[in-house]
């Protein structure tokens, strides 16, 4: 477990916020669960990911181990991630992220759960954590319309094929999104990105998920 308390939660959340700006990384999505964290994010730098992920887990380390009295890490090695392909892809994401409560059982709505992006995205809710990101902007003009569009989404669940898709492209570090923008990256890095993927979208722009 890496959250036993609301403050745990707090702090996390704090420190998320202030490495986030420290590092130039845009936050657009994400949900703190008891034993693991899903961010979907935007670096504005070269490795700016890394540089947020390690500096927020050293510190949060040493708060838990302070604050319960114990020693030694916490997560489970390095945090993985995957590049997601813009449009429908990247809005599968915020849908897989903000309803991990409901699919854990923790909750009956993503709304009912305080510790996600959620109430941010689909309610208006302010904070100073997350950064809209040009495909939820696409949504509506109109910040009330755009959130009643978002909400929209999540009138189905994230299951089947495409959450096997979204699980295996961040565990193996593959990517999410179609057979072109797999293959642009594979010729960008020099290795396979061979995952079943659903849909085919076209156009992509590149974001990250992380989950540690």
């Amino acid at each position: 477990m890496c959250f036993a308390s609301e403050q745990d939660f707090a702090a996390y959340a704090n420190w998320l916020k202030e490495y986030a700006k420290k590092f130039q990384v845009d936050l657009h999505a994400w949900v703190l669960m008891t034993n693991h964290v899903h961010l979907l994010c935007t670096p504005r730098v070269d490795n700016a990911v890394s540089h947020l992920m390690q500096a927020l887990g050293r510190q949060y380390v040493r708060y838990f181990n302070f604050s319960y009295k114990r020693t030694g890490t916490l997560w489970e090695g390095r945090f993985k991630s995957c590049l997601v392909q813009q449009e429908s892809y990247l809005l599968q994401l915020y849908r897989y992220i903000e309803l991990n409560p409901v699919r854990a059982g923790m909750v009956m709505q993503a709304s009912d759960y305080v510790w996600s992006s959620y109430q941010i995205n689909a309610l208006g809710k302010e904070s100073e954590l997350c950064t809209p990101h040009s495909c939820y902007l696409a949504l509506d003009r109109d910040a009330m319309k755009r959130q009643a569009n978002y909400r929209d989404l999540f009138k189905s669940h994230v299951d089947g094929e495409l959450l096997e898709n979204i699980r295996a492209s961040v565990i193996k570090g593959f990517v999410f999104g179609n057979s072109r923008f797999e293959t642009e990256i594979e010729n960008l890095t020099g290795r396979r990105m061979t995952v079943s993927k659903v849909g085919r979208p076209v156009g992509w722009r590149k974001a990250d998920i992380v989950k540690i």
